[in-house]
């Protein structure tokens, strides 16, 4: 099965991000052997559509299953529609969460967990 983590980094080692759409990678995962091909998450910084951009890009990859810390309304319409699905709350390594959710210890979701445009950083750092 394959399986798609959110991630800070490109290895199986990496933390999982708690974005979706703004993640910096999104590792692939086969389920049975644990190789995996990480791809840089092109919507990062995008200004609008990041969550649909991003679950476009997962669907396109034949993933079964997203694993993250929180997906959007728009990443979850997507990403339901394409049949793929939606682990949210993991935290850890993307080893760590692939091996849970192995187990069982990580189930699906049935809804979005954060509201439109979450994890764009506004108004920070524009000293206003």
């Amino acid at each position: 099965m394959k399986i798609c983590v959110s991630a800070f980094s490109g290895s199986l080692d990496a933390e999982v991000d708690s974005r979706f759409g703004r993640c910096a990678y999104f590792v692939i995962v086969d389920s049975e052997t644990m190789e995996f091909n990480a791809i840089s998450n092109d919507s990062i910084n995008a200004a609008h559509g990041a969550g649909i951009q991003a679950a476009q890009t997962v669907a396109n990859m034949g993933v079964e299953v997203v694993i993250t810390g929180n997906v959007g309304p728009n990443a979850f319409s997507v990403l339901s529609a394409a049949g793929i699905k939606i682990v949210t709350g993991a935290s850890g390594t993307v080893r760590e969460v692939v091996e849970k959710y192995k187990k069982g210890q990580l189930k699906e979701i049935g809804n979005p967990t954060v509201g439109g445009h979450f994890g764009m950083g506004r108004g920070l750092g524009r000293g206003r």
